[in-house]
């Protein structure tokens, strides 16, 4: 079974991409990203399709990166002596992390369940969110030793500056009522009717005009973007001094031990 089940709806000209890892709550891991990429290239180049739903199977949404599998290539490096990849081609890599929005057609996030850390940033990059009242939301790298790479350079356009700082530095939860109220999310709904509603509003974009649709999205994104390139490339350098600590592989190892991490700020 596909990690993302990939539905087409040419009459509404929408399709829905399903996260589907109900056992590891969504986690994102290698497959899942490949599987995505796939996705996402016949979504692009197939007119008949002009909007984009992304949800999750089971009660989560995502629950972030797959911290068992970065465990074990953590492993692995330290064992072959490897780093992670140097700031330049960082910049490349963290650009792909999130396709929605740089993608010309929109997309919509329904957020069915929790969504963390990597999770919130795959609905963050999303054109517009709707959440089940069953959602809520936190960044928790912090408190792993990585760092919320796509939020740092991203969360701060789409909610207010001091409210996205609170939950990147805190790694505190954000419950879908107060991510209403900031405005992260633009409707919240009952668990049955988070998909209906996200239908009518893709059939709703889907009826307008394709290129004026596209266009709209290109302008906004223009500025939502602003300056984007310059801070990917500030990141990537604080990446690397950070992602090749000691601290960075004892996060996700402790995630997987079900331990306390033991941090020693090198």
């Amino acid at each position: 079974m596909p990690d993302i089940l990939y539905d087409r709806y040419p009459a509404g000209h929408y399709a829905i991409f399903k996260m589907n890892r109900p056992d590891r709550l969504n986690a994102q891991g290698a497959a899942m990203r490949d599987d995505l990429a796939a996705a996402m290239e016949e979504f692009t180049l197939d007119p008949e399709m002009r909007v984009g739903i992304v949800t999750g199977e089971g009660r989560a949404f995502s629950a972030g990166a797959d911290l068992r599998e970065m465990a074990e290539r953590n492993t692995a490096s330290g064992q072959d002596g490897t780093q992670a990849p140097p700031p330049e081609s960082r910049v490349e890599s963290g650009r792909l992390g999130q396709p929605f929005a740089r993608n010309p057609k929109p997309f919509i996030a329904a957020i069915n369940g929790l969504a963390i850390a990597a999770g919130m940033e795959r609905a963050a990059d999303c054109d517009i969110r709707i959440a089940s009242t069953e959602a809520y939301f936190g960044l928790f790298e912090v408190k792993r030793g990585i760092l919320p790479g796509y939020a740092m350079h991203n969360l701060a356009r789409v909610m207010p500056f001091g409210d996205a700082m609170y939950l990147m530095l805190t790694g505190d939860t954000m419950s879908v009522t107060e991510a209403h109220r900031l405005g992260f999310v633009q409707e919240v709904l009952e668990p049955e009717q988070l998909m209906v509603r996200a239908v009518e509003i893709a059939e709703m974009i889907g009826a307008n005009a394709p290129l004026a649709v596209q266009g709209t999205k290109a302008v906004a994104q223009y500025w939502r973007r602003l300056g984007l390139e310059e801070s990917a490339r500030l990141g990537a350098w604080v990446a690397h001094y950070t992602l090749n600590s000691e601290d960075a592989k004892e996060g996700p190892l402790a995630f997987a031990e079900k331990r306390t991490p033991v941090w020693k700020g090198r």
